[in-house]
């Protein structure tokens, strides 16, 4: 069958689909991920191919003209949505909609796809599964609410526009859900037994699959293969921090671990950084950014900022987490990652310039057994999910049963 990948363009946004597609192409299936330069980029460098739609979005860019002098997004007091804020974390992406979804469209139906798969914000894809007439699968990179309640607003929003496009009737509910987050992550009880049962009242079925860590590729430092001397703790926000004001904020993470006799800090950090951050002491290692999976395991804790790869490869390798969320959806993350049993959470921004509270944070974590525990607890219940390849095997009966 002929698969078409669709995602809102954040690189985060495509790089938890990977596997599935990857175990797609193993499974004989003719892969093309469709998507702004933002994610064709990092699908390429993945061994996938690609249909270019579109500009550069480049979200940094955005995000950064609203910003403050000197202050981060959490500061300004404007960047974090809770749980059931579908609004904010949807608006965006209804607009994008608006304004791709003909181009979209129009390369659809040159491939001909038989399935769709696409992270559930990006409408486009509803509206070219819905036209084209073939099955569309939802595949969650974010701790999504179990209802349809950005798809009504998307209804809503895009319905004459998506009408005069073709599509007969309102916008396609997806015919399956894939889900990467363990249950134990679930925004709430009926949000965990619905995904744990595959089937959530009126709402489309839901597959768990098992969170397969793929954060990028690149060559393996030399360095990653020198067992450490002392405890280490990995530091890490992801491709925004940075480039919005975040420096301080690493500076006061490293300062905090300065604080602590016999750690060692392993910090990444993009190169056009380094000077802005200063020196460090002989315990810290300052690197440019490197996939997760290359160095995590070597890490007896890890600082980052709550985004769904950093959160899930952490969970899945057993590495104790501190989270300082920053913006969007992260302090649900940080929220529910902390419920577990296998991180700490500091949200206010006040608090994460300190480093007393940080170094106080980061004692409890790497002293106290129970984070440990509940970190292996965690990999357990993710290694229990089912594999892309089993995932494939469903996805394979959904496309025979539409044809």
């Amino acid at each position: 069958m002929r698969v078409l990948i669709m995602s809102t363009p954040a690189a985060s946004h495509l790089t938890v689909m990977v596997p599935l597609a990857w175990a797609l192409r193993a499974a004989g299936h003719e892969i093309v991920v469709a998507g702004q330069p933002d994610i064709t980029g990092p699908a390429a460098a993945a061994g996938l191919s690609t249909a270019v739609i579109g500009d550069l979005f480049d979200a940094t860019e955005a995000i950064r003209a609203k910003l403050p002098a000197g202050k981060r997004p959490n500061e300004a007091g404007r960047a974090q949505a809770s749980g059931a804020d579908t609004v904010t974390l949807v608006q965006p992406w209804l607009f994008h909609a608006r304004y791709l979804t003909t181009f979209y469209l129009d390369f659809a139906r040159q491939w001909r796809p038989d399935l769709v798969i696409s992270d559930p914000y990006e409408f486009s894809a509803a509206a070219v599964a819905g036209i084209l007439g073939v099955p569309l699968v939802h595949h969650r990179w974010d701790l999504h609410p179990v209802d349809d309640s950005a798809l009504g607003l998307a209804r809503t929003v895009l319905g004459a526009r998506l009408a005069r496009l073709g599509l007969d009737g309102e916008l396609p509910a997806p015919a399956l859900v894939i889900d990467t987050a363990p249950a134990a992550l679930r925004l709430g009880p009926e949000d965990a037994q619905a995904v744990e049962s595959g089937a959530p009242a009126g709402g489309p079925p839901v597959q768990p699959m098992r969170y397969v860590p793929y954060n990028g590729v690149a060559s393996l430092p030399d360095w990653v293969q020198e067992p450490p001397g002392r405890p280490r703790v990995a530091v890490t926000f992801g491709a925004l921090t940075a480039e919005l004001n975040g420096i301080p904020l690493y500076r006061a993470v490293i300062d905090a671990i300065g604080g602590l006799d016999g750690v060692e800090a392993l910090v990444t950090l993009p190169d056009a950084h380094r000077a802005e951050l200063g020196p460090v002491g002989p315990g810290v290692r300052v690197v440019s950014p490197l996939p997760l999976t290359l160095f995590l395991r070597t890490c007896d804790a890890v600082v980052h900022h709550g985004g769904t790869g950093s959160s899930l490869t952490a969970g899945a390798l057993g590495v104790p987490q501190l989270i300082l969320p920053q913006l969007g959806n992260e302090a649900v993350w940080a929220e529910q990652m902390a419920a577990t049993g296998a991180a700490r959470a500091v949200t206010e921004p006040a608090l994460q310039n300190d480093p007393e509270v940080l170094r106080e944070a980061l004692t409890v974590l790497l002293s106290d057994g129970r984070y440990a525990a509940g970190a292996r607890r965690l990999v357990e219940e993710m290694a229990a999910m089912p594999a892309p390849p089993r995932v494939v095997d469903g996805l394979e009966r959904l496309v025979a049963g539409a044809a």
